[in-house]
């Protein structure tokens, strides 16, 4: 199985940059998608449809043009749940759940905190309360694989220049403990345990020509239960294909 999660900055300008012909000259079985910034509605899904994949869940915030994540599959799921329950955060369209079998995959978007204190007290609220959902949900679900854009680089070996970026919301202290908090209680970061000692990004700023020169942030994740480890394949970052200002990440699994 192969999950591609893959923060678009809007489904729509992606593409109109060449998105569906890059999908269609590879072989996932699951595309995430974040910050879809539309309804589904307001999306020409066909492409995608002739691809092979069915649109199996698509979680939209309530402001237009903000957030949202989408699953398309080629694989049925068995059941699809739109948001956590909490509506401040299902309001924004933060998180998309679907059933394969054993196996719960989440696709999600964490707030970012970039726009000031008070997005940033959400995001750190949000840490708390998903942390919170996700071990309800492992009562009854305990294979999880949580992907999508973390807004966060754990380590310094997560971000190009951890020292001028030491105050910078995504890489403040306490989000960072968050992640480590996070990878202690049952969690693996399938890419930093494939690759421990490999520096690679998934985000670059639009200045200064941070893209390229690699002067970018690794805060797109697929976080996976203990349990899953050894079935853990490949986990890549594809940094060549360029629809956003993220690349897609793709987890390969047994």
């Amino acid at each position: 199985m192969q999950i591609l999660s893959y923060n678009v900055n809007g489904i729509r300008a992606a593409i109109k940059n060449g998105l569906l012909d890059w999908i269609a000259t590879q072989s996932f079985d699951i595309l995430c998608f974040q910050e879809v910034k539309a309804l589904r509605d307001q999306v020409d899904l066909s492409g995608f449809e002739a691809l092979g994949y069915e649109v199996i869940g698509w979680h939209a915030a309530e402001k237009k043009g903000y957030s949202g994540v989408a699953i398309l599959s080629r694989i049925r799921p068995d059941q699809v749940v739109d948001g956590c329950g909490l509506s401040i955060y299902d309001c924004e369209g933060r998180i998309l759940r679907a059933d394969f079998g054993e196996l719960t995959l989440l696709n999600c978007y964490f707030p970012s905190g970039t726009s000031g204190e008070l997005r940033q007290g959400v995001k750190m609220q949000f840490l708390s309360d998903f942390h919170e959902y996700v071990k309800e949900l492992q009562q009854q679900r305990p294979n999880l694989i949580i992907c999508g854009d973390y807004n966060i680089a754990h380590t310094e070996n997560d971000i190009h220049d951890p020292i001028r970026n030491k105050n910078s919301t995504g890489f403040l202290p306490e989000e960072r403990a968050w992640m480590t908090q996070w990878f202690n209680s049952g969690f693996t970061d399938s890419f930093r345990y494939l690759n421990p000692e490999l520096i690679e990004y998934s985000w670059w700023s639009y200045r200064a020509g941070a893209r390229g020169n690699n002067k970018g942030w690794r805060i797109d994740y697929h976080s996976v239960s203990n349990s899953l480890q050894n079935r853990l394949i490949s986990c890549r970052h594809i940094t060549e294909a360029v629809h956003s200002d993220h690349c897609g990440v793709v987890l390969e699994l047994n």
